[in-house]
């Protein structure tokens, strides 16, 4: 038995997230399953899409490597530079595990790498960073054909007011405020070393790295930036909203469209 990290892109469009859901498609589930049908030479499983074309003896659940990711990214969210790691037995080397895995994977979902990592490489504890971005079209034109990458706003934005609130966003905060689970039980404490954000053309990027984020929490804080953008919410406000640790008095949750995991730093 191996230990494998993987390194994944994917367009989240058509998926409900990274992590399982019953009954609805997923991320690591259809990874999940790919890796299962290699590790039994091509083998169907009873129940669904992947049956067909397939040959060899049936698969039973607990035939299936679990693949743990890095985050849990929401329905409709997107990645460059998702990492996991999976362990399994396999004849097979990294570079045959990845050309595998695309051959049969949807082409939505991407394979950059594979590699043997230690055996107590663990994606998602061992991850010290994340960065995401989130990219906003700030235009009466919108872009069709990636029209699935961004959201939309419309009114004129005052990037040096989001610029002013995003100072006070960084640094070591109890984010409750930004977390979309109000029933979170454990520390919504985080540290957000950067918030970048630049306009080219008629596209404005956020850039946020720190250690971890809540659940919809980088969503929430780019609905919030784009409050003060339009000038709804003063970047003056930002740490009572930050002390309040109440989340229906931050900005709306950004569609998920404009988000994308670009890269975790180990």
């Amino acid at each position: 038995m191996k230990n494998y990290k993987l390194t994944i892109e994917y367009d989240g469009t058509a998926y409900f997230g990274w992590e399982h859901q019953p009954d609805k498609p997923t991320i690591q589930g259809k990874i999940e399953i790919v890796l299962a049908r290699m590790l039994k030479g091509g083998a169907q499983i009873p129940g669904g899409a992947q049956m067909s074309g397939g040959a060899g003896e049936e698969i039973r659940p607990e035939d299936i490597p679990e693949v743990i990711g890095a985050g849990r990214t929401d329905a409709g969210v997107h990645a460059r530079g998702m990492v996991a790691n999976v362990v399994m037995e396999t004849d097979l080397s990294c570079d045959e595990i990845r050309d595998y895995m695309n051959r049969y994977l949807p082409d939505d979902i991407g394979v950059l790498e594979v590699r043997e990592a230690a055996e107590r490489f663990h994606a998602r504890y061992k991850a010290s960073g994340k960065t995401y971005r989130y990219t906003v079209c700030n235009d009466v034109i919108h872009p069709v054909f990636n029209r699935k990458y961004y959201a939309v706003v419309d009114e004129s934005l005052d990037l040096d007011a989001m610029k002013r609130a995003a100072e006070y966003m960084t640094g070591e905060h109890d984010y409750k405020s930004f977390c979309g689970n109000t029933h979170f039980k454990k520390s919504t404490v985080r540290e957000v070393d950067s918030i970048d954000i630049k306009r080219s053309g008629s596209f404005v990027y956020l850039t946020f790295h720190g250690n971890g984020f809540l659940q919809n929490m980088v969503r929430i804080m780019t609905g919030t930036l784009l409050e003060v953008g339009k000038g709804r919410i003063k970047a003056e406000d930002i740490p009572e909203i930050i002390e309040a640790k109440d989340r229906s008095i931050a900005g709306p949750t950004a569609p998920a469209k404009g988000l994308c995991l670009m890269k975790v730093d180990y």
